[in-house]
Formats: C-alpha cells, structure tokens, sequence
C-alpha cells in the first residue's frame, strides 16, 4: 500500500519560533518542508536548515509567491504587522495560512478547544503562547463553573527566550490574548498579564490562571481542568498541572508549567514550543482530514 503524499508546506520567519517549528516539520510523517523563508542566509535558523537540506530563500514572502504551485499550507512565525500584510497574499495563493503572531486576523485556534471547527478554513490565529497555555483552562474552568465574572492570566516566561518579534508584539500579544479568554470561556471581563523574567538560571513558562466565580464548584473544576491539561499534553508533551485548582481570596487558582521539547530552542522556552506545537497539531489534523 503506497502511503500518502505528505502536505506540502512552507515557514517563513527564520528566527527562533520558525528554526524550532522546522525541525517539528521535519520530524512530522504528514507534513513536508518545501521552503524556509526568511531575508539572510547567513542566519542561524538559515544556517540551520542548509544543513538539514532543507531549501531556503532570502526572498522572504516574495519566495513563497515563487513557489506557491508547490504549497499547501504557510506557517507565518514572523510578527502581528507583517501578517496582516501577509494574508492577503496567501489568500490569493489559495493557501491555508498558520498565524503564530497574534495579529488576531482569521479565525483563533486552540486545539484541545476547538481543533475541528478550524480545520475548513483558510486563516487560523494561534493567539499566543500564554493563549495557547490559559484558554483551555478558562474553558474548563466556564464549563464547571456557570457564573464566571472575570478572568485573569499571568504568565512567566525566561527574558531569553523573548525575542525581537515578541518584544515589538507585545500590546498585540496582550489584546489578543484577553480576546481569545473572552471569546472562549464566554467571560465579559479578562485581564492577561506577561512577566520577562530575567533570572539566572532561566525560568520555565509558567501561567497562572484566575477567576472570580459565584460559589465556585472546586470538585467539578478540578476534573475539568486535569482532563483538559491531559488533553493538551497529547499535542504539548511539556504541558503539565504545577497547581491544581484551588480556592485562594475568593477566586479560583491554577498554575500549568510549559517544558520545551528542547528541538532547537532550551527547554525553558516553553513559551515558544506551545505555540509551534499548537500550530504542529492542527497542521497535522489538517493534512489527515485533507487525505481521507
């Protein structure tokens, strides 16, 4: 029996999101990686994919217009400005389009929530790490609570593992992400709050999630929540409880810490490595759905 054609796939931005989520590609058996775009060959994530044979342009979009005859499906890990540039090429390519900025454009994805309804479309937003980390707790936590008031996350991620295009995104990553909690868990109030911690040794990404709920259902949430953050670790291997839920000042608290995979990146930047598995888990949910 002849296996089937693997999903033909680009990933323009070459820095460090794009370097890490290559080497996802490369180890994925339904996806294939026809291009790596970004603007200097002489980068690291440039340099990297030379080695591994993959092809590479400084042409940035420009190349994967070039190529789009040989493209399925665009990973955009450059920044939330760029992508809003973007889209409107892919789709006039006829590509389906993966935002891992948090431009907020096309329809949010978190895959332990709502993977399915993602799949027919064009565009889909990963929103960003500490959406991808906290929206599915603020799901369990809706689910198992009805009278949730307000909703508050606060991650904490390693300084290092910050880079140029999150530090310029980080209004966008803050909005976006306060929207994906309203939109999900169905809360008229939310609050997301980002920590660059600069200790030494670097911290692992931990997110911190809050609610305040009229007589909280501790026992209900707390099985909504272990069955979420397992789900979850089926696509994010690092994704694990650090606090179940409890009940501290009148709110409900739970605490999740994110281990890389440590594939191109330390395994401290769990920030990063939940976003490109996110975007890995629908990439290949899409390619499955596309051969049956």
């Amino acid at each position: 029996m002849v296996a089937p054609a693997k999903l033909k796939v680009a990933i323009l931005g070459t820095g460090n999101i794009g370097t890490d989520l290559l080497l996802k590609v490369l180890r994925s058996p339904v996806l294939e990686c026809r291009l790596f775009a970004g603007r200097n060959l002489s980068s690291p994530g440039m340099t990297k994919a030379s080695l591994l044979n993959v092809p590479v342009t400084a042409k940035g979009l420009a190349g994967i217009v070039e190529l789009q005859e040989e493209i399925e499906l665009v990973f955009d890990a450059t920044s939330a400005e760029s992508h809003v540039k973007h889209a409107a090429v892919f789709e006039k390519m006829q590509v389906v389009a993966v935002d891992l900025t948090p431009s907020n454009l096309g329809r949010m994805c978190v895959p332990a929530v709502n993977l399915e309804e993602c799949l027919g479309l064009k565009n889909v937003n990963m929103i960003s790490c500490g959406g991808q980390a906290s929206i599915p707790l603020a799901c369990a936590i809706a689910d198992a609570n009805p009278h949730v008031e307000y909703i508050e996350t606060v991650s904490s991620i390693a300084s290092r593992s910050a880079g140029p295009a999150t530090r310029i995104n980080l209004d966008e990553y803050l909005f976006t992400t306060e929207t994906g909690l309203r939109r999900f868990a169905g809360c008229g109030r939310t609050k997301a709050i980002l920590n660059l911690n600069p200790a030494q040794p670097c911290i692992h990404m931990q997110t911190t999630v809050l609610a305040k709920v009229t007589n909280p259902d501790l026992s209900a949430t707390r099985l909504a929540v272990k069955a979420m953050a397992a789900k979850i670790a089926g696509y994010v291997p690092g994704y694990q409880l650090l606090v179940e839920p409890m009940v501290e000042h009148g709110r409900l608290v739970v605490t999740v810490r994110v281990d890389g995979l440590g594939d191109y990146l330390p395994r401290y930047a769990g920030n990063l490595d939940i976003i490109n598995c996110a975007a890995l888990a629908f990439a290949e949910a899409y390619a499955r759905k596309k051969d049956c």
